[in-house]
C-alpha cells in the first residue's frame, strides 16, 4: 500500500482547483516536503526482496502503474475543463494550479512511464507512451532505452551529468541534444533492418500523433489558454524528470578501455538511495544502481546495495533536487562525494582530466 502514495496528489489537486490561494502549495509541498520529512522519520530500507518472486504475487504493485494513466489523464484535462468552466481563479492561480499538476506528472507520471517502458507487454508499453505524450516528452522512451542504458556514465550519454556541470546548463543541453539522439538511435535500428528512417514502424510517428492528440484536446477544452496551461504543466514535468536524471549519475564515469569501448555497467555507476519514504513515492527509482545493473527487473524486486558496492546518496531525490537548483551549493555538497567515489572504485586512475571534460574526452574517433 505505501507505493500507492501517488494517489495523494489527486485530492490535493481538487482542493487547489476549488479554493485556490494557499491551497495551491499543497501539491508541490506533498511531492517535495512531506516525503523528505518522512525520510528522516522512516529512515532507510536495506531489505532486499526475493528476485525470483513470481509475477502473480506482484499484482498490487503493478496495479498502481497500470491505473495511473487514466488517473493522470483525468486530472490534467479535468483541471483544464474546470479552469475553462469557472472564473474564480486568477490567471496566476491557473498557472500555480497547473504547476502542481506538472509536479504530479513529473514526479509520478514520468517515473511510472519509466517502469512501464522497460516491460515487454504491449499494454504496459502503450501506457508508458501515453503518459509521456501527456507531458510532450515521448522521445524519452527511445532515448532512455537505446541511448541512456547503452552509454550511461560515458560522454556519449547526454543525460549523464558531468562533474561540475550545473543543472541549468545540463537542462538546456539535454533539451537540445536528446530528441536528435533518440531519433538517430531509432533510425540506426531501422537501418540495421534494411528500412528507411521514414518507415511507418519508426515510433516517432506514434509519438507525434499522440502528442498532437493531447495538444488538440487541450485546445478544444480550454482554447489558447488551455493550450498554454497544458504546455506549462508539461514543462514542469520535464523539469522534474531531468532534475532526477541529473542526480542519478552526477559525476560518475565508466572506465575507458580504448578504441571507443568502456567497461560494462556495474552498480557503482549509479547513485543509490535506500530512503524508505521517497522510494515509496517514486516506486524504488532510487534503487537506481540495481535498475541499471538489471534493467528488466520490476520495481518491487529492485535490490539496494551497501557502500562497498555502490555510491550512496545521503538524502532522497525530493531533497536533493531542491539542492541541485543552486549549482554552487550542489557542487560544494556533491563534488567531494564524487572524488571519494573515484578513490574508492578507481584508485589507479591518476589523471581524471579527460573524464571531467564536458564533451567526448578522447581523441577524435576514439569514443
Amino acid at each position: 500500500m505505501p507505493f500507492w502514495a501517488s494517489m495523494g496528489f489527486v485530492p490535493l489537486v481538487v482542493l487547489g482547483a476549488a479554493y485556490g490561494g494557499w491551497w495551491l502549495i499543497l501539491m508541490p509541498l506533498y511531492g517535495w516536503g512531506v516525503f523528505t520529512a518522512m525520510d528522516f522519520i522512516t529512515g532507510l530500507n536495506t531489505d532486499n526482496p526475493d528476485t525470483e518472486t513470481p509475477l502473480k504475487d506482484l499484482f498490487w504493485y503493478r496495479a498502481i502503474t497500470l491505473v495511473w494513466f487514466p488517473v493522470q489523464f483525468s486530472v490534467i484535462f479535468g483541471t483544464l475543463w474546470w479552469i475553462a468552466a469557472t472564473d474564480h481563479l486568477h490567471w496566476f492561480e491557473d498557472l500555480s494550479l497547473m504547476f502542481g499538476v506538472g509536479v504530479m506528472s513529473g514526479v509520478i507520471g514520468i517515473v511510472y512511464s519509466h517502469e512501464l517502458m522497460h516491460q515487454k507487454t504491449k499494454l504496459e508499453r502503450w501506457l508508458g507512451d501515453l503518459l509521456l505524450a501527456s507531458v510532450l516528452y515521448s522521445h524519452f522512451r527511445s532515448e532512455h532505452l537505446q541511448v541512456h542504458h547503452r552509454y550511461v556514465a560515458t560522454p556519449r550519454d547526454p543525460v549523464t551529468a558531468r562533474m561540475g556541470e550545473g543543472f541549468q546548463a545540463y537542462f538546456w543541453r539535454v533539451l537540445r541534444d536528446c530528441p536528435g539522439s533518440a531519433l538517430r538511435a531509432e533510425a540506426a535500428m531501422l537501418n540495421r533492418k534494411g528500412l528507411s528512417a521514414w518507415h511507418r514502424s519508426n515510433p516517432f510517428w506514434r509519438y507525434g500523433a499522440l502528442q498532437g492528440g493531447m495538444l488538440l484536446l487541450a485546445a478544444l477544452i480550454g482554447g489558447w489558454w488551455g493550450l498554454v496551461l497544458f504546455a506549462w504543466q508539461a514543462l514542469i514535468a520535464i523539469w522534474q524528470l531531468e532534475l532526477t536524471n541529473y542526480i542519478e549519475h552526477y559525476g560518475l564515469t565508466r572506465r575507458y578501455l580504448g578504441e571507443g569501448k568502456y567497461e560494462p555497467v556495474r552498480p557503482h555507476h549509479s547513485w543509490n538511495a535506500a530512503h524508505k519514504a521517497s522510494n515509496w513515492l517514486m516506486i524504488n527509482l532510487q534503487r537506481h544502481s540495481d535498475h541499471h545493473f538489471k534493467p528488466d527487473r520490476r520495481f518491487p524486486l529492485l535490490q539496494t546495495y551497501s557502500h562497498d558496492e555502490a555510491p550512496q546518496l545521503p538524502y532522497g531525490y525530493p531533497a536533493l533536487t531542491t539542492l541541485a537548483m543552486v549549482p554552487p551549493l550542489w557542487r560544494r555538497f556533491m563534488n567531494p562525494k564524487v572524488r571519494a567515489w573515484r578513490r574508492q572504485f578507481y584508485p589507479d586512475i591518476e589523471d581524471w582530466a579527460p573524464y571531467d571534460r564536458h564533451a567526448t574526452p578522447w581523441p577524435k574517433g576514439a569514443a
